[in-house]
């Protein structure tokens, strides 16, 4: 018998059981975490997208219909604080921003969301102010009353 070294085939690192380590990635448990944030982060997204807080006036009248551009919106809250697009703006800047807005847009359609509360000069006026802004047509928003359309 010879004392010799035996060598062992092929070729790798060897762990202490004899066995090779192994050098793969496995990328299926990412994937499912990664389709599992997906599919959370679709559901919580529209979640996200929160209005001012608003109390409007209830009528029979049905909807308007949609365009494919994202409509603007102006928003008058009880306090009186004005939004455009969910961003407050002051009533001496309103003028400006609107024909700042108005520049950038192909659709001249805004809606303006003002709170029961607020007293009709004061909505009048913003009416104004979204003219004189530039948007000639000007869309009331109120919620359905209760009974529905008649």
């Amino acid at each position: 018998m010879s004392a010799g070294a035996i060598k062992r085939s092929g070729g790798g690192r060897r762990s202490r059981r004899g066995r090779r380590a192994m050098s793969e990635i496995n990328v299926t448990p990412m994937v499912d975490v990664m389709l599992v944030l997906l599919i959370i982060f679709m559901v919580a997204a529209p979640l996200l997208s929160v209005g001012v807080p608003l109390e409007l006036p209830q009528t029979d009248a049905n909807p308007l219909p949609q365009t494919e551009e994202e409509p603007l919106t102006v928003q008058m809250a009880a306090d009186g604080s004005i939004f455009v697009q969910n961003v407050a703006v002051p009533p001496e800047n309103l003028i400006a921003t609107l024909r700042a807005v108005a520049a950038e847009r192909t659709d001249d359609r805004v809606y303006l969301r003002a709170d029961k509360a607020i007293p009709y000069g004061r909505v009048m006026e913003v009416m104004g102010a979204l003219n004189g802004g530039g948007f000639r047509s000007i869309g009331l928003v109120t919620d359905p009353a209760e009974g529905g359309p008649k």
